[in-house]
């Protein structure tokens, strides 16, 4: 039997992913954004999602939904927001911003897990801000859980991602169950608390991994839908073979998914100027174009990290998407997927809002998989490749905007900020209406 994981805050699924090809059983998903809902569901259908926040959730709730009784679990992990940067002088955890944090902390404590994974910004651990890890660590260790130290900050581009994009992360286990080790042994720890050393291999570059996919602006018809059927292809990269599920090893430990190789999906084409697309081509790679500021691919690098930009409660602002290292134009949705290791098979939202947001919040499902190959090692389990084949969820769920989500998860549909000063047109006002929810976990991506 596969050992099992449960993912707070899970977004659109990149750590559910990452876990699920280490070798978990990823039983339930928690996600207070019913658009992220309608992703994770589609791409993981026998996963139980639980359309709300932690606040007020508790473990019996998740097991109740997850349907495992009382079998242990052996792994929680999410990226809980931190908020309360700002605070001098008193503790972070007294900051109300910061309750998610606790929540996160307290449902470990009440699934009994025997080990848990946080995840957040390297933000976190600059400055006065180490605070706040100090405290997450101390509040763990009352609950009867040891914290590894020292802890780490690591990049995804080290672990097989061409992206540069790093984030802390903390393993815990209940003592006395020994804890696992980061993944990565070439180290250097120089300011006492961890960071891994630019000596480990880079991840493969812009070009391996977009230069196999079609040309968006070839199709028309990816102006008014998110997906074709190319006649070709391009010759793929060997990493690029993985995430068309060309290999043999391309589905690691996880669940082979049915689905149509054929397709070119979220690719959503996005319509630029002429003289947007003048600038873009004499922009040299590894540049930013110095009007929009958009970063351009270099096709021997990487690329920076993608974010997500700011939902409607804060604006509902779009992070800019790289310019492709070819053509002029920024990356698509499924560009930006391939950027951040998810499958071709992995779907998103239609829209490119959403699905740069689903992707800008998440964890690289690579990185993912790397700690938590940890964490079954520290277990002593051997990951075993599963003999289940799935068939992905419902396609409309792909399509559904924020009252449809909601209706179908039957929560209320929280509405959006317009952003009523930007002189945004009519098409970029309707897109705005219905992009965003109140999405307590996606701080700063």
């Amino acid at each position: 039997m596969r050992p099992i994981g449960i993912d707070l805050f899970a977004g659109a699924g990149g750590m559910s992913l990452g876990f699920e090809q280490a070798g978990f059983d990823i039983v339930a998903a928690v996600e207070i954004d019913p658009v992220h809902c309608a992703v994770h569901k589609f791409n993981f259908p026998h996963c139980a999602v639980i359309p709300r926040s932690v606040v007020g959730l508790t473990g019996n709730e998740i097991r109740v939904a997850a349907g495992i009784g009382r079998r242990r679990i052996d792994v929680v992990f999410g990226g809980a927001p931190c908020q309360g940067f700002s605070m001098i002088g008193q503790r972070a955890f007294d900051d109300p911003r910061n309750a998610l944090v606790r929540d996160f902390l307290r449902i470990v404590s009440e699934l009994d897990a025997t080990y848990f994974v946080f995840e957040n910004v390297k933000g976190l651990t600059i400055g006065r801000h180490r605070q706040f890890v100090d405290e997450i660590v101390a509040t763990a260790n009352g609950l009867g859980y040891d914290v590894l130290s020292p802890w780490r900050v690591l990049d995804a581009a080290h672990f097989g991602v061409p992206q540069h994009r790093e984030r802390l992360f903390l393993y815990g286990a209940k003592r006395p169950k020994a804890l696992p080790s980061y993944p990565g042994e070439k180290t250097t720890a120089a300011d006492g608390r961890g960071k891994v050393s630019s000596t480990l291999p880079v991840g493969p570059n812009a070009s391996e991994a977009l230069s196999d996919i079609p040309d968006a602006d070839l199709f028309e018809a990816l102006s008014k839908i998110d997906e074709v059927r190319p006649d070709t292809w391009g010759e793929p990269s060997a990493y690029a073979s993985e995430l068309r599920c060309l290999t043999n090893d391309a589905w690691h430990f996880g669940y082979v998914r049915k689905w149509d190789p054929s397709l070119l999906t979220s690719s959503a084409r996005t319509e630029h100027t002429d003289i947007s697309r003048r600038r873009f081509a004499a922009t040299a790679g590894g540049d930013t174009e110095p009007v929009s500021r958009f970063y351009k691919l270099a096709p021997n690098g990487v690329s920076n990290t993608l974010r997500a930009g700011t939902d409607g409660a804060r604006g509902a602002f779009t992070s800019p998407r790289p310019i492709h290292h070819e053509h002029p134009r920024c990356v698509t949705v499924r560009e930006m997927a391939r950027l951040h290791g998810y499958p071709d098979w992995f779907r998103f939202n239609e829209t490119k809002w959403h699905g740069a947001r689903q992707i800008g919040n998440s964890v690289p499902p690579p990185l993912a998989r790397a700690v938590a190959a940890q964490v079954l090692e520290s277990m002593g389990v051997t990951p075993e490749q599963p003999f289940e084949t799935f068939d992905l969820g419902d396609t409309a769920l792909l399509r559904m905007n924020l009252s449809q989500a909601a209706s179908y998860f039957g929560v209320p549909a929280i509405p959006s900020k317009r952003d009523r000063k930007s002189g945004a047109t009519k098409r970029k006002q309707a897109e705005i209406e219905e992009m965003s929810y109140i999405e307590q976990q996606s701080l700063y991506a």
